[in-house]
Order: structure tokens, then C-alpha cells, then sequence
């Protein structure tokens, strides 16, 4: 199958940092690196001006991470409880899901995506759980939560 070769412009997950030139299938350049103007065609201009942005790019990878890690630090201090329906041997109706951890987390002041929240495996006892938050590609922070009956 034919390749595309790209140069990212923002750092993308699982595939590469700003600047980094990559070789991606045709429909996923096309259909989602290009229209969220995440990657451009390796062209001669966009490779000079990749670096003519080195040092911002830099700069702001730097910033993230002194920000993700300030959060995580944030983050270890805090527990949520979410309240849900039981049977008698603890088991959940259902499961406490990435989007309730979040929604809990935004009401503490706390604005972290779901898809940030590593849930494995799910949690479908009552009890107390430590949930990782991917908050960076280095920095990954446990937040505490309780899950009670409601």
C-alpha cells in the first residue's frame, strides 16, 4: 500500500512530536492529519519553516510538561467519590465509567478530557480504586477514587 510522507505540526499521539517527518496511509492523512491541520506534505517551504519554529516548539513542549507536571502534583492530593447503585455483595449496576471520573474531577475545578482517564480493568465493585490520568506522553498522575453506594 502506498505511503504519504508528512511533517507533523503539533505533536500527535502515538505517531510523532512537531517537526518529525512521517509516513502515514492516504486516508488518514487525509481524512484526519490534514483537515486538523495537525501535519503538512512534505514540501521544501513547510520542512523551513518546521525550522524556523524549532525553538517555540521547544519552548512549548517544555511549558506542557512543566504544566502536566505541576498538575499531577495537583492531582495526588485529590479523591472523588461517585455514588452508585449496588446489590448486596457489593457488585455495581453498571460500571463507573472515564466520563464520570471527569465529570467528578470538572466539579472540583479539575478540566481533564475522559480519554485522559486510563480505566483498565473497569470498575464494577464498591470500594476504593487508584485511576491513572495521562496528563502528558512522561507525566501520568493517580487520582483516588471511591466508589460508594448510592
Amino acid at each position: 500500500m502506498a505511503q504519504v510522507s508528512l511533517i507533523l505540526l503539533d505533536d500527535v499521539e502515538n505517531l510523532g512530536l512537531a517537526g518529525d517527518e512521517v509516513n502515514v496511509a492516504p486516508g488518514y492523512a487525509r481524512n484526519y492529519l490534514l483537515p486538523r491541520g495537525l501535519a503538512a506534505k512534505a514540501t521544501p517551504g513547510i520542512l523551513r519553516l518546521v525550522e524556523s519554529r524549532k525553538a517555540q516548539i521547544a519552548a512549548r513542549r517544555a511549558q506542557e510538561l512543566a504544566d502536566a507536571k505541576a498538575l499531577a502534583e495537583k492531582l495526588a492530593a485529590v479523591e472523588i467519590s461517585i455514588a452508585m447503585q449496588a446489590t448486596e455483595d457489593n457488585q455495581l449496576f453498571g460500571s463507573v465509567t472515564a466520563r464520570m471520573i471527569a465529570d467528578e474531577l470538572a466539579a472540583q475545578g479539575y478540566a481533564i478530557e475522559h480519554s485522559r482517564i486510563r480505566l483498565d480493568p473497569p470498575i464494577k465493585l464498591l470500594g476504593s480504586y487508584e485511576v491513572d490520568v495521562k496528563l502528558h506522553a512522561e507525566v501520568t498522575a493517580k487520582v483516588k477514587v471511591w466508589v460508594v453506594r448510592g
